[in-house]
């Protein structure tokens, strides 16, 4: 008798830590693949009954994402809610049933459910999960300037576009914005709307998925090419050969008609001469010029903590996406930024921002820390280099030539008193007479680099010298004199 008790005890213990150890599966270790299935209704209801963490600015304070509790059927849920409603929309993203998530929700949803697999999380919330008692993720402390992300929504207007600002020296994303946006508190209720083809794409995200030709301010790249192949110097001269001149059997013009004779790199800068920039890309050839692209980070999508398939590579297109490298091209029409050439503006952040910290390339990021309910650290992120694109001579050699472009050139409108500002203009051909792409970047201070920016306006009469360029200088100043009242 007490032998059939004692292997009765023992499978029923046997039992309990089987069942213990699949809850503790199904629950903590298998959560995150079960969290992205959109099929599974209960689980995906069941996210509702998790205290999502909270999502701060980079100043610690501004809270972008909270939660709401309400009750019901007698279950306690929580709801997101979005305090500043659209102005971080794109870089936080949003969270929801019906509608998924995106952003920052999405690419860090683990930690702000706790179903990631740091121990200390584990421990923290196994009680929790086995006792079933509400569920508090980890909060998320982002890099995000809320003085600099104003300006540039206010910049922004009513006009489609996007800005984005770096620092240079760690790679942290100090603005994302992009126009029109959306208010992600009612986002899961308006999806249809928001996604119709006549809404203006108010969910895509153009920093990151926005794909435009670059136009001038490519010339920069081609300037680097130029520089590292040890063939031109800044001083060096070539013919413009007049307002116009022939390649690849068709003419390739001046954009304003300007006249250029000889003229040095450093002139074919700062008054953005395509006839230059086109015959310097012949001699630089497609392979050097291709190399300092992928040196750049163009041919792929950006290292930035965000998720995959809300980035876009930039490169030269073809019908199918991004064309192999060594696809025959219109090397002189890509020197200036045309041909089959599409960047978004956080590659073109990521050209200016390597510029600026010496010719090293940093990898994009937008959370600083994961911190637990209780204040723990959980994970930080660190800056990390990409890789070395030039040497310090070219960048410092780039960074005196862009700073001739606004303190005489085509860049003029960003000026800031007494600041130095080094840039470069854009204005790309969309097809439609009269109407461009606009585009400047730039970065600041010229002497000791804080922030590196790339604002594109989409289909305007204007040119990136006039209406890009006030724009980047508004956030500019806003940054840097937010950074000084600290």
């Amino acid at each position: 008798m007490n032998q059939r008790i004692g292997r009765l005890f023992s499978l029923t213990c046997a039992g309990v830590a089987v069942l213990v150890t699949m809850t503790a599966y199904w629950q903590i270790w298998a959560a995150p693949s079960l969290a992205v299935r959109k099929d599974n209704a209960r689980l995906v209801y069941r996210q509702l009954t998790v205290k999502r963490g909270l999502i701060y600015a980079g100043n610690s304070t501004t809270v972008l994402a909270t939660n709401v509790r309400t009750v019901r059927n007698g279950q306690t849920l929580y709801l997101r809610r979005y305090p500043l409603r659209g102005l971080f929309a794109h870089p936080v993203g949003y969270n929801t049933v019906g509608s998924g998530r995106t952003g920052i929700e999405l690419s860090y949803n683990d930690f702000l459910t706790a179903s990631n697999d740091d121990l200390s999380t584990l421990f923290d919330t196994l009680g929790d999960r086995i006792t079933g008692r509400t569920i508090t993720g980890n909060n998320l402390q982002t890099s995000l300037s809320v003085p600099a992300q104003q300006a540039a929504a206010r910049g922004l207007g009513g006009l489609r576009g996007a800005v984005v600002a770096l620092d240079p020296h760690t790679g942290q994303v100090l603005a994302m914005a992009s126009t029109p946006t959306y208010n992600p508190n009612t986002v899961a209720r308006n999806i249809n709307r928001l996604s119709a083809p006549g809404a203006g794409a108010p969910l895509v995200n153009r920093v990151t998925q926005g794909l435009y030709a670059p136009g001038s301010t490519f010339k920069v790249v081609t300037a680097t090419a130029a520089l590292e192949s040890g063939k031109f110097t800044p001083t060096t001269t070539i013919n413009g050969g007049g307002s116009c001149i022939t390649v690849e059997a068709h003419p390739l013009c001046n954009a304003g008609g300007e006249v250029a004779g000889v003229v040095s790199l450093a002139d074919a800068l700062t008054f953005s001469y395509n006839t230059v920039f086109a015959q310097v890309g012949q001699q630089v050839g497609q392979a050097r010029l291709e190399a300092t692209m992928q040196r750049y980070g163009f041919f792929q999508k950006p290292p930035l903590d965000y998720p995959s398939d809300e980035m876009a590579a930039s490169g030269l297109y073809g019908r199918h996406g991004v064309l192999p490298q060594s696809t025959p091209e219109d090397i002189g029409r890509v020197a200036i930024g045309q041909e089959r050439l599409l960047a978004t503006p956080m590659q073109m952040a990521e050209v200016v921002a390597t510029i600026a910290n010496g010719g090293v390339r940093m990898r994009p990021w937008m959370v600083h820390r994961v911190l637990s309910p209780d204040g723990k650290t959980v994970l930080e992120n660190h800056p990390e280099q990409v890789e070395r694109v030039m040497s310090p001579q070219t960048a410092s050699e780039l960074t005196g030539m862009m700073r001739r472009v606004v303190e005489e050139g085509t860049g003029q409108a960003a000026n800031i008193g007494n600041l130095s500002v080094a840039g470069k203009t854009g204005t790309a051909e969309t097809g439609v007479p009269g109407l461009n792409n606009a585009w400047f970047i730039a970065f600041a201070p010229a002497e000791a680099p804080k922030i590196a920016i790339a604002v594109v306006i989409e289909r305007t009469p204007e040119f990136g010298g006039t209406i890009a360029a006030p724009i980047a200088a508004s956030v500019i100043e806003a940054y840097l004199s937010s950074s000084v009242a600290k």
